[in-house]
This record gives structure tokens, sequence and C-alpha cells, in this order.
């Protein structure tokens, strides 16, 4: 029997991408061809993204022949799932990947966007909120919610795998985000900058790359931590559960949050998350309690909550085993991406 098809628009590079693709090979058995624009929405190149996407859809449509597909899948509801629910595919499913994917709000583009996801919303047979913040918003924009399928694509556990928690009065945190400015990294960096000055013993490993590594390693140095500071750059995805093992703490500052998969799998290796208050984390964080949520860019709180939980050493242990208990039932790859694919299945027939 032939296997069924699905064509993939988006970037393929993004590890949400990726598990979203090896997921459905793995567990429903695809086939899958994908496509992206080549050009970046970042600054002037936002205008000539835009002349791309009207021209691509010749481009789709010549793939979609030869490829004959069964179905088109999409990620970001305002460029390619707009793409995908103008294919002239079916069916059509499609992903909000960010809280909105209305980003930035104060872009000239914000109404433009907001028109293609409508007509996305629209046409769109599936829709996948990755989270509950995410379905929140397609309620308020008055999607049918029965074609919204509220789930996590999740996270594999036999990869990340959980460690006790070690002895919180040493603190021992890991950040897992690209080295860009909307991750703040000086934030944190300013934060630990206190905790060196009350004489409080730590080591903080930054993890990944990105165009602000260099003036990170300068800050970190200007803040007299850059002994305490590891930045390891890029390293291979089978690194990664070791680092977050070997720590105690996940620290995360961000300015926007969707549904963090970095989040899921520090809570699944056994870190204590510290990270913005944002709904997108307050969906799965009770502040004090399975994790600490402090506002964004507020580096002297950031010390005093790092400090806080670092005292609090039974509290910790405790909220740790709950996070990989709740990561096993909610966040499980396996069981979520078997979940989806089955759906796929189901609209394909």
């Amino acid at each position: 029997m032939q296997k069924k098809r699905i064509l993939f628009l988006g970037e393929t590079y993004r590890a949400d991408a990726i598990t979203w693709i090896e997921g459905l090979k793995q567990f429903g058995d695809f086939e899958i061809v994908s496509w992206e624009l080549k050009t970046n929405s970042n600054g002037i190149n936002r205008l000539k993204r835009i002349f791309e996407l009207a021209k691509t859809f010749v481009t789709i449509k010549k793939i979609a022949k030869k490829f004959n597909p069964d179905m088109v899948i999409a990620e970001r509801t305002t460029s390619y799932g707009f793409l995908a629910a103008l294919s002239g595919i079916q069916p059509i499913a499609i992903a909000q990947q960010g809280i909105t994917d209305l980003w930035p709000e104060n872009s000239p583009l914000y109404i433009f966007k907001k028109i293609l996801q409508r007509i996305a919303f629209r046409k769109a047979d599936l829709i996948h909120a990755w989270g509950p913040v995410m379905a929140t918003h397609m309620k308020n924009s008055n999607v049918d919610m029965n074609k919204v399928l509220v789930l996590p694509k999740g996270i594999n556990l036999d990869f990340f795998q959980f460690e006790e928690v070690k002895d919180t009065q040493f603190i021992n945190a890991i950040v897992t985000r690209s080295l860009l400015p909307e991750y703040k990294h000086d934030v944190i960096l300013k934060a630990f900058s206190i905790l060196k000055q009350n004489n409080l013993p730590f080591k903080l490993t930054i993890v990944g790359d990105g165009i602000l590594l260099d003036s990170l390693k300068n800050l970190a140095k200007k803040l007299n931590i850059e002994n305490e500071v590891v930045f390891t750059g890029r390293i291979k995805n089978t690194d990664l559960p070791l680092l977050l093992q070997e720590s105690n703490f996940y620290i995360s500052m961000p300015t926007t949050e969707g549904v963090s998969a970095s989040l899921f799998e520090a809570m699944a290796c056994g870190c204590y998350p510290i990270v913005t208050n944002l709904p997108g984390n307050k969906s799965w964080i009770s502040n004090r309690e399975n994790g600490i949520l402090v506002t964004s860019e507020h580096y002297k709180k950031l010390a005093e909550e790092i400090i806080w939980a670092s005292q609090n050493d039974i509290l910790i242990k405790s909220a740790v085993k709950a996070n990989r208990k709740f990561i096993e039932e909610n966040a499980n790859y396996a069981i979520n991406m078997k979940i989806i694919a089955d759906k796929y299945h189901e609209l394909i027939d």
C-alpha cells in the first residue's frame, strides 16, 4: 500500500519543524516533501518576503502537481498557513506558532497579517494550538473551535531523561535559548552579577549561538562573572540532555513566548524553571510551586527569586518530580505525535 503524502510548508531547519516532520514519519508512516521561503523576515527583508509570498502560489502548485500530496500542513498562520489555505490542496492543517502570530503588534503590517490569518483560519480543516494560550487567541478571533486541536507536539522522553535535583544551595543554572535580543540574556547576566556581589556560589551555562554571543561575553566580563559563566556555543543535540541533567535551575527571560519546547526539556530533565511571567509560561507554571514567574527585564527581581529558590531545597526537589510526571502525562512526544498522525489519517480518509 502506498504511503500517504504530505506537503509541509515551513522552515525545515527549525527544531519545532523537525519534531513535527519526524514525528509524522515515525508515527504516521507519511511520506513528506517540504518547501520554504528563501527570504528571511528581518528588517527590510520583510517587504521582500511579502513579494516572494505573492509569487509562491505558482511554485506550490507545480510541487503539488509533481508530488500529488494527500494533504498540506503549514506552520505560522500569517505566512505558510495562508499559502496552504490557497494552495488548492485539501485537507489543510495549519499551526499557530506564537501566542497570536501577529508579531510585533506595532508592525505596520499588523492589519495585513491579521487578514491573512483570518483567511487561513477559515480555510483550514484542522488548526493546531500547541498550548492553551494559542487556543485563547483563536477563540477571541472567532475561530470555529471544533477545528482546533489543543495539544503540544511534546518531547522525546527517552532522550530527555530525569535526573534527581542536586543540592540547590550551589546554583548550577542553564539557559538554552538562542542568543538573540528577544531572549534577554543580558537580564540574566545582570541578575547573576547580583548573586556574585552577595558571595553566592554559582555556575551559569549558556547554550547555543546567535548574533549576541560576543556582546554577551563582553557583558559577563564587565560584570565580573566571566569565570562563572560558560558559553558552550552550538552543541550537538545529543549533548543537551546531559547539560540539563547536570543543572538544577533553568532560566528563560524572553519578552514573548508561545509554547516552549526548551521549557519542557528542562522540566523533563529535573531543572527547576525560573521563567518570564507570560501567558505562554503560565499555562504550565504556577508561581513558587512548580517554578517561578518573573516579570520580563526585572533583573533584580530575577536575582531575588533565584536566591529564594536556592534556599528552598525541599520544595524544589518535590516540584521537579511533579514536573517530570506532568511532562510524561501531557508532553510525551510518542503519545502526542501519534494522536496528531492519526488525526491526519482521519482527515485524508
